[in-house]
């Protein structure tokens, strides 16, 4: 080595280590500035996911109990509101009515061959003692009576039955309802068991939501539900029933929801909600102070020496911003709720508010 490539070579070590001793003497920069929130303990009730279609509370079926008649009337359409005994449709009542003359005329038949009876046997008691007649012409004359009797029994329940057919011809609402099918068309002759209407009893809608098996030990009636409604607020309702089976498809079954009688959403819609067990005491961090990295939740939490440490945690459930910490993190720690992305364990922070 030449003499002057080995006084450069020592200017430059020296140069070097001179660099060295200047930087150890100044303070290392810090990496961010940051906020930090202490973890908080907050009453959170639990609860359970569900989904399921807004249905009829129950269903009301308006069908036609007799047959061979025609519809002269319709008078309530899809979406009416109907009181119980209010007047649906009519059938025409023309046959109907000339019955139940003809079956007043056998009834009138019937009983003025009773009165004919009855007087033969009158007389037939009366010249018993006598011997004026034969025993057996008094026993014929008793049951001739006796068969008149009955007689007019039949035909005044006959008359009875044209009666109840006249009624039928005028169908009406079986309950206070809403109208949400009409297959009554006028005109059309029906038969017996026909349907024309079908009601929402009530105007009651209710949610029948399912939910996973495993939670149904702790499920009850009464609980109070929350359901979701796309660009409409929530309604809140309770546990009505829980279905009696389990469906061995799914292994899910149904829990029915009663909504507050006030309210009226359409029936129909399939909606998302959640059934609320129990409250219970949960340790929280902001959503914010969770750092997400190769599959494992971390928070960087800081101390007095404003140096960022990472911590591994276990979350749980997510509400309103809120994160549970179900283990990993000191409850009396400061956690970073902002910047903690950008951080790396052990960097120097500049906390917010901090002197």
């Amino acid at each position: 080595m030449s003499a002057d490539l080995l006084v450069a070579t020592l200017v430059g070590a020296a140069l070097l280590l001179s660099l060295r001793i200047a930087a150890a003497g100044q303070p290392e920069a810090p990496a961010l500035t940051v906020t930090l929130a202490m973890p908080a303990h907050r009453d959170w009730p639990e609860t359970v996911p569900a989904s399921g279609w807004l249905k009829p509370w129950q269903e009301a079926i308006i069908a036609s109990e007799t047959s061979g008649l025609r519809i002269i009337d319709v008078l309530v359409e899809v979406g009416s509101v109907v009181k119980k005994g209010q007047v649906l449709a009519r059938l025409s009542q023309d046959s109907v009515l000339a019955s139940l003359r003809k079956q007043e005329a056998a009834v009138k038949t019937a009983q003025a061959t009773l009165a004919k009876a009855k007087a033969n046997a009158d007389r037939a008691r009366k010249l018993r003692s006598s011997g004026a007649l034969s025993d057996e012409k008094i026993a014929e004359y008793m049951a001739d009576e006796q068969t008149a009797a009955a007689g007019v029994e039949s035909e005044e329940a006959a008359l009875d039955s044209e009666k109840i057919k006249l009624e039928q011809t005028v169908i009406t609402a079986a309950d206070d309802g809403l109208v949400t099918s009409r297959s009554a068309e006028l005109g059309a002759v029906i038969s017996t068991g026909t349907e024309l209407f079908r009601l929402v009893r009530q105007q009651r809608v209710e949610w029948q939501a399912e939910v996973s098996a495993r939670y149904l030990p702790r499920i009850s009636e009464g609980l109070s539900v929350t359901i979701n409604r796309a660009n409409e607020g929530p309604i809140q309702g309770r546990v009505r029933l829980v279905g009696p089976s389990v469906s061995t498809n799914t292994g899910r079954t149904i829990v029915y929801v009663a909504l507050p009688a006030e309210l009226r959403p359409r029936i129909g819609l399939y909606v998302t909600g959640s059934i609320e067990l129990q409250t219970t005491s949960a340790l929280t961090v902001p959503e914010t102070a969770i750092i997400f990295r190769d599959g494992i939740n971390y928070v960087f939490t800081a101390g007095e020496d404003r140096r960022a440490r990472r911590v591994r945690v276990e979350t749980g459930r997510r509400s309103k911003g809120e994160v549970e910490i179900l283990s990993g993190l000191d409850p009396s720690s400061r956690v970073v709720t902002s910047g903690g992305p950008f951080l790396s364990d052990n960097a120097l922070v500049r906390i917010v508010g901090a002197e």
